[in-house]
């Protein structure tokens, strides 16, 4: 391709050129409902089907494929299609290797962030213990999992007790929920506020702020770092698109 809608000669605009006029949402039986452009079927890196249960998914999915390319250079990048993206997670990636991303979500464990704290004693340890700890008691009376605190970065092991709990609760999850956690895990840096937020025990908001406990204070000592709160940003846009994937898998 010469050279690009931004003016710039020798220079590929990011992402692919929009393609289609229209966008359908087409019923497949009991596959569910497809998402078609121009009466074809979209289809995933491995070719599966852009086809889901819920049709009120799938008017989503719908609405972001219309949306995409419509910039005034038509073009379009996986960021303007989350929602497509975790579909994607859902039927394509965790089906064809779920012990995988099983393993990978419970890895999470010995390096969650609500685990890791400041320097025992000191005012940020503090607020650590009284944001986090609530929801490592929610973790053992929703999960029967306990987990074990540190104070510094050297690593800790949960315990085999609290990680075969979460393997088993972990293993009875759908695809769904499991394309939710692979989000908002890694998201968070935390399997523990990632189960939180697929539990609905708390607002995307309530986890970001969690999440961001360090961070926020550093910026009431130094004042607004623009890295920082554009990071805080980013989470909290990709836990909003897991979260309204999730409540829309809920709906018929």
């Amino acid at each position: 391709m010469n050279g690009s809608a931004t003016g710039l000669p020798g220079r590929t605009p990011a992402g692919r050129k929009r393609f289609w006029k229209q966008v359908a949402l087409v019923p497949q039986g009991d596959k569910g409902f497809a998402v078609q452009l121009d009466g074809r079927s979209v289809r995933l890196p491995g070719k599966t089907e852009l086809c889901v249960h819920s049709r009120a998914l799938a008017e989503a999915l719908v609405a972001e494929w219309q949306a995409a390319g419509q910039s005034a250079d038509g073009y379009f990048t996986p960021d303007d299609l989350p929602l497509t993206g975790i579909a994607g997670s859902m039927l394509e990636r965790i089906p064809q290797a779920r012990a995988g991303v099983l393993e990978s979500l419970l890895a999470y464990a010995n390096s969650d962030l609500v685990c890791y704290r400041d320097g025992a004693g000191s005012r940020l340890a503090a607020e650590q213990a009284a944001v986090w700890d609530p929801w490592l008691a929610w973790l053992q009376t929703s999960y029967g999992a306990m987990f074990h605190t540190t104070h510094g970065v050297m690593p800790i092991c949960q315990s085999t007790q609290a990680l075969d709990a979460l393997k088993a609760a972990l293993g009875e999850l759908t695809n769904a929920q499991l394309a939710v956690l692979g989000v908002a895990v890694p998201a968070l840096g935390s399997l523990v506020l990632g189960l939180v937020l697929l539990g609905g025990a708390a607002t995307v908001e309530e986890l970001v702020a969690c999440a961001t406990v360090d961070e926020r204070q550093q910026m009431a000592i130094w004042g607004q770092d623009i890295e920082i709160t554009d990071r805080i940003a980013r989470m909290q846009q990709e836990l909003e698109t897991a979260a309204r994937f999730k409540a829309l898998t809920q709906q018929a």
